[in-house]
């Protein structure tokens, strides 16, 4: 157990990065209501650092929780207490989540943390559960926690979590975050939204299509989010990430992209990044030998 691993491995700070969708498309519902999805997700080297420190009480629990948020409703609690259940495992733990990605963004932050949190704890605690298994656990802590966990660029179908390994243009990579906060369960229940886009192929993405299907639903409602759109568009074509709010652009160049950052920077809040197909956590978990 933890005595196997290196106390050092407890000292370090790992990343849950944020993501973006490439793609967005909705080609159907199943009966309880969710929606079937055909999605591209990529990680973007923008990231939250979660800490973990060793509890010998057995209990989970966190150092600084997040306004708003009941310690036992964050997810990184959510995910170290499910790893417990899921194998009867007694060890517990302090988590220290420093945030950097902005909450109900669309870029996937606390699915991030919640992957993070598996995965790490699954090593650190020594538990031996595979990826697939992981994969399993993380769906039932929200849908876009299934890639975080997998840990690459990725196609996706069903409600995100039947995944496909994918590689893509990493390119540099602009971010709006308008100051809205976007109702996801508005957007996916609004009358207007298209529910029975036709199915494509990987090939079809490769070639140009990314549309999504959330985009015009959230625009017509979210007069900012549209605002954002235009100004970013000026340098280049603005999309949608998920539900939003955010919204971004990516640019062959770090130097075309840090013209539109810089011109963006005195009316939004902005982020420059570069988009990555390798997560940058299976890249720290490689480094530090924890991949195998």
């Amino acid at each position: 157990m933890q005595g196997q691993i290196k106390p050092s491995l407890w000292m370090e700070r790992w990343p849950a990065p944020a993501k973006l969708n490439l793609l967005l498309q909705i080609v159907g519902r199943r009966p309880d209501g969710y929606h079937l999805l055909q999605t591209v997700f990529q990680f973007i080297d923008l990231c939250d650092w979660i800490r973990f420190h060793p509890q010998e009480d057995g209990v989970v629990s966190l150092l600084k929780t997040i306004p708003g948020v009941p310690e036992a409703e964050d997810l990184t609690v959510r995910a170290a207490n499910l790893l417990k259940s899921a194998t009867g495992c007694q060890q517990g733990v302090c988590i220290e989540v420093q945030k950097n990605l902005p909450m109900g963004g669309g870029l996937g932050g606390g699915s991030s943390d919640a992957a993070t949190t598996l995965v790490v704890l699954n090593k650190l605690w020594d538990l031996g559960l595979s990826t697939e298994r992981l994969i399993e656990l993380g769906l039932t802590l929200g849908a876009d926690v299934p890639v975080f966990v997998f840990g690459h660029a990725a196609w996706a179908e069903g409600v995100g979590e039947v995944l496909e390994k994918i590689v893509v243009p990493e390119s540099w990579v602009v971010v709006i975050r308008p100051d809205c906060h976007v109702n996801t369960g508005e957007i996916f229940n609004a009358k207007e939204l298209t529910r029975d886009s036709k199915s494509i192929k990987i090939a079809d993405f490769i070639a140009g299509q990314h549309n999504n299907d959330c985009a015009d639903v959230v625009c017509e409602r979210y007069q900012v989010i549209k605002d954002a759109m235009l100004d970013l568009s000026v340098f280049a074509e603005a999309r949608l990430t998920g539900t939003g709010s955010c919204v971004f652009a990516e640019f062959e160049s770090e130097s075309t992209a840090i013209v539109a950052f810089k011109s963006l920077s005195s009316k939004w809040q902005v982020f420059l990044a570069k988009g990555v197909n390798e997560s940058p956590l299976l890249s720290k978990l490689k480094g530090c030998e924890l991949f195998f």
